[in-house]
Parts: C-alpha cells; sequence; structure tokens
C-alpha cells in the first residue's frame, strides 16, 4: 500500500510518531498525540488501532507505541515531504520560517511523490529544512547531525546552532529578532539551573542573551 493511500489522519499519526522520537528517547503516549494533534486520546486510541491493524504500528494497552518497518517507510515518506515542502515555501515562494509549518502539513497529503522529486531537484537535494531539521533522502536515510540541546551544553563551549524546534511560531519570531537561526555560531557562557537561564553570546557580533529554558531546550547546536 503505497502512502497516498492513508487517510490523512493515518499518515498524520505516523509522522507525528517518527518525529516524536527523531530528537528524544522517550516514546510516545496515546495522550502526548492527542494534545499534539488537537483530539481527545478516545480518537487517537482509535486511529492507533486501525494502523495496527494495517500492520504499521504496533501497541498493546499501557505500552509504548512502536511503527513496523512498512509504518516507519510510511513515516519518513510524510516528514521528507513536508521538510521538502518547508524548504521549497522559504527558498522559492519567500515565505518567512515561521509560516511554513501550517502550509506544508496541508500540502503534504496533497503532493505526489513525483512533484516532491522534483521540488528536490530543483532545490538542490537539501539536508535540512529552514529550521534545520534534517530532511530524509529519497531512500529514507536519515541526516540527523550529533547535536544536543543548549540548555544542556557546558559553560564555556563554542557552538553552531544546527536546528530550532518549529513547534511555536512566537519563538520563531523571537529567534529572528535575536538573529539566531541555523549556522549561527554561539558561546555559552553560563547556566543558572534554579533562575531557568541559559546566557549566550553571538559570536557575529558579540551580543549577550539571557534565553529562559523553553527557548535553550528549542534550540540544538553542535561543537564549533
Amino acid at each position: 500500500m503505497p502512502v497516498s493511500d492513508l487517510t490523512t489522519s493515518a499518515q498524520d499519526y505516523l509522522k507525528l510518531i517518527w518525529s516524536a522520537t527523531e530528537w528524544s528517547s522517550e516514546p510516545i503516549t496515546i495522550g502526548a498525540m492527542a494534545e499534539r494533534l488537537g483530539v481527545t486520546p478516545s480518537t487517537v486510541s482509535d486511529g492507533i488501532r486501525k494502523l495496527a491493524k494495517q500492520g504499521l504500528v504496533e501497541h498493546a494497552p499501557y505500552r509504548s507505541i512502536e511503527l513496523t518497518p512498512t509504518g516507519r517507510e510510511h513515516a519518513v515518506t510524510m516528514v521528507r515531504r513536508h521538510r521538502l515542502l518547508e524548504t521549497f515555501l522559504v527558498e522559492t515562494l519567500n515565505y518567512r520560517w515561521d509560516e511554513v509549518h501550517d502550509e506544508a502539513e496541508v500540502l503534504e497529503h496533497a503532493v505526489s511523490d513525483t512533484l516532491i522529486d522534483k521540488i528536490d531537484t530543483l532545490l538542490g537535494h537539501p539536508t535540512r529544512d529552514p529550521h534545520g531539521d534534517p530532511i530524509p533522502a529519497a531512500d529514507g536515510t536519515p541526516h540527523r547531525p550529533a547535536a544536543g540541546p543548549l540548555a544542556a551544553t557546558e559553560p564555556g563551549t563554542n557552538v553552531t546552532i544546527t536546528r530550532i524546534s518549529d513547534a511555536n511560531p512566537d519563538m520563531l519570531r523571537y529567534f529572528a529578532e535575536l538573529g539566531l537561526k541555523p549556522d549561527t555560531r554561539l558561546t555559552v557562557l553560563g547556566q543558572r539551573p534554579y533562575a531557568d537561564l541559559t546566557n549566550i553570546r553571538i559570536e557575529e557580533n558579540g551580543h549577550e542573551i539571557d534565553l529562559g529554558s523553553a527557548a535553550a531546550e528549542a534550540i540544538w547546536v553542535v561543537a564549533a
């Protein structure tokens, strides 16, 4: 069964299950999926049962949700569609990076694999989207960098931003105002866990900034 034969909700469920564990070792739960999708837990439970009958997930009551090999293949296809569309909207249609997530959520269900391949070629086969999230290759190979959250980075470390979570458009606009984006080089000046603050310096302009815990956890970095 090609991914295009799945319902929109099935495509969304598979993509969310895969994406939720891309940057975290914690398995996703029915409750977390319901919160992310804006539906009730019973709705998600029904959807997961249908996916299990189709051989796309494995889930026992009160246990984690796991993708089967076929489910993973479909999930990666949807992630690839989403991130290529986001990249296309920013680089070709001049969308801002805080505008593209919802647009891509709609378009990813309508495009064909042929169109996605043509967009990929047009863009020069990018390996990450505007937020730094890795774009899987056509064969499903991921390109995840060896990155960690800024909030967990030791003081005195020189780092480069590799990824910024796109979960909150307001936060993306805030980061844009500060000049924080993928490839920005930083020095971590201090971590103040009891104040929930991370103090950084942007190397390009020397500006020092205090970031709250939510902001610092949304930024992923690699050693410079």
